[in-house]
């Protein structure tokens, strides 16, 4: 398989050796030479659209802001940090094999046989659709695994709500020391929560469960999710 990971350590407890354990665990399941593991890498402080950037810069004034934007580490595809995606993430990335998207926000990482394919391109306007790694995973028919997170960081979904909404807004951000500007599509996740319980109600049988560590985890088809979010989150977010 090539699994897309989204896993908080907290919720799975104790693991000797940590996560850089529990990285080689998963390998090991999938087989580096056929398999392939895939987390999502972003990088939400190089945006001057993010939550993370705007709270960095409140209450600063303009010499400061100045000073703040001057400053900040531009995104780097060698050496910038996983942010926020948890420390299991950072351990792919940071992995001897490890290939990584471009893109300066919603970069993902990935480990063993099709890690070059799925990350070789990143276009800066195609955050999480179609021409992202998230769309090369769908059509390698990947799989998403949840550990110890819920459906509000299902990515997948993503995938789908591009698909079917065409909100754009424009986004701001630093590569190595230069500003870029550019427009692509208006991600939310408001109702990501309410959108997998439906999902499970109506996909139980796609859904692999399971227990590791401390935590539930989940295991099902990306391709189904994003489609199941096509469908649904037109009228979902309609009735709301």
């Amino acid at each position: 398989m090539a699994v897309l990971v989204h896993c908080s350590m907290r919720q799975v407890g104790l693991v000797e050796g940590g996560a850089e354990c529990l990285r080689d665990a998963l390998l090991d399941v999938l087989g580096e030479e056929h398999g392939t593991l895939v987390v999502s890498a972003q990088t939400p402080s190089v945006s001057a659209t993010s939550r993370r950037f705007l709270d960095a810069v409140a209450g600063l004034d303009s010499v400061q802001r100045e000073a703040y934007l001057r400053d900040l580490r531009g995104f780097d595809p060698r050496t910038s940090p996983a942010e926020g995606v948890g420390i299991l993430a950072e351990f792919v990335r940071t992995h001897g094999r490890a290939q990584r998207s471009p893109h300066p926000i919603t970069s993902f990482a990935a480990v063993g046989r099709h890690a070059a394919e799925i990350c070789a391109s990143h276009p800066l306007e195609c955050l999480l659709g179609a021409q992202s790694p998230l769309g090369r995973l769908s059509d390698l028919q990947g799989h998403v695994l949840l550990l110890g997170v819920g459906f509000d960081a299902c990515t997948a979904f993503h995938l789908g709500e591009s698909a079917v909404f065409s909100c754009e807004q424009d986004y701001r951000c630093k590569i190595s020391d230069k500003w870029r500007n550019f427009t692509g599509f208006a991600y939310r996740d408001h109702d990501f929560i309410e959108l997998g319980e439906k999902f499970e109600q109506a996909h139980a049988a796609d859904i692999s469960g399971g227990r590791v560590g401390d935590c539930r985890a989940r295991l099902f088809p990306l391709h189904t999710a994003a489609e199941f979010a096509a469908m649904e989150l037109p009228g979902l977010r309609s009735r709301h």
